[in-house]
């Protein structure tokens, strides 16, 4: 066994290269979660989280050891094998809060669409590598299209809003940043509120859905289902005022349905206020703009690709996630990035600050 995890070993000339501070800033943000989930639902909870953080990072340390030009090679493996788990949770899921996007082992579950997202990212940044960042080339669009929305039909009709969401949003950032025609890019735009018209009109659409987008623009009306949850949270919020109740002090949060998962930003902003959001906001910045400089400094397309897909993941997160707890985006299942309770979210968020890092730490090659 000894001999083995030798095996795994970060190489002393990149260790120099690691942005510890992206880990200390991660570490802060989770830390700070797990003391929201303790306020929210007490310790087994705030504990299991803890496990969770220590599980993420001996992840990520395995990630550091192995160069992410060799992660590429095993692209389609990572993303088939995605592909394939989202199809068995077509038979084997089970349905949380109308979403059939859990797999159940034993007294826990997974979330397969987290995992096949950073397939769908590995793959297009393997694609765009290899036609040279050429994405306005027709077969290599195409392709990209194509490898891109075999995971997001199969999230679509789990159906799981919130992560089609994402997945589309992911999409979007990596083709301005390709570079792809901007005509493209508005006319795929203009599809997209097309095809959504036709999608509010088709079976597709779940009735819970409608009433989750309906709900945002008047919660008092669906005050007896889908409105309830974001008004209870509209409070929760506006009891902690500028400076909060203080810790365990809250009171609104405890009527707010997954306090502890989806909506952990009520108990945040009951207890610490607005100065507790900024705080977290700050700390999100931070994140997002040293990922930002991992990107730009990678040593190759990919990389930088890569780097984005993730940036763009985390980000769209934060703002769905916060937004739909105040009344600006419609509810969905999005947990709030190493917040939120949820070992599949927890895991798969740190598995892709791993290849973030991964990239940074190999951002020149190793000279002998």
């Amino acid at each position: 066994m000894i001999k083995f995890l030798k095996n795994f070993k970060i190489n002393e000339k990149l260790v120099k290269n690691i942005d510890f501070s992206i880990i200390a800033v991660v570490v802060v943000i989770v830390l700070f979660g797990i003391l929201n989930i303790y306020s929210a639902i007490g310790m087994s909870y705030a504990r299991l989280q803890f496990a969770w953080l220590i599980i993420s990072l001996v992840a990520v340390y395995f990630i550091l050891t192995i160069d992410y030009a060799d992660i590429l090679r095993f692209t389609p493996l990572v993303y088939w094998a995605g592909v394939l788990l989202l199809i068995v949770n077509q038979f084997l899921g089970g349905a949380v809060n109308g979403a059939n996007a859990w797999i159940q082992i034993g007294n826990r579950a997974i979330q397969p669409g987290e995992f096949a997202k950073i397939g769908m990212i590995l793959m297009v940044a393997k694609i765009i590598e290899e036609a040279e960042g050429d994405v306005n080339n027709l077969k290599t669009f195409f392709k990209i299209v194509g490898y891109a929305i075999i995971p997001v039909i199969l999230i679509l009709i789990q159906p799981d809003m919130g992560l089609t969401m994402v997945s589309f949003f992911i999409m979007l950032g990596i083709m301005v940043i390709a570079g792809l025609n901007w005509k493209v890019i508005v006319g795929g735009l203009g599809s997209l509120v097309a095809a959504v018209v036709v999608i509010w009109n088709s079976p597709i659409m779940k009735p819970y859905w409608k009433l989750r987008f309906l709900a945002v623009v008047n919660p008092e009306k669906y005050a007896q289902n889908e409105g309830l949850q974001l008004i209870q949270s509209k409070i929760a919020i506006g009891a902690g005022g500028i400076f909060g109740l203080g810790f365990m002090n809250g009171k609104q949060y405890k009527f707010v349905p997954e306090n502890h998962t989806d909506f952990i930003f009520s108990v945040i902003g009951e207890e610490w206020g607005l100065l507790g959001a900024v705080f977290l906001m700050f700390l999100y910045g931070m994140l997002i703009y040293k990922l930002i400089q991992i990107a730009k400094n990678s040593r190759d397309i990919a990389g930088r690709i890569i780097v984005i897909g993730i940036v763009g993941s985390i980000l769209f997160s934060i703002i769905q996630n916060i937004g739909m707890t105040i009344g600006l985006m419609p509810i969905s299942g999005i947990t709030l990035p190493f917040v939120s309770y949820g070992g599949s979210s927890m895991l798969t968020n740190f598995i892709s600050l791993g290849i973030a890092l991964n990239i940074g730490m190999r951002k020149k090659k190793i000279n002998f």
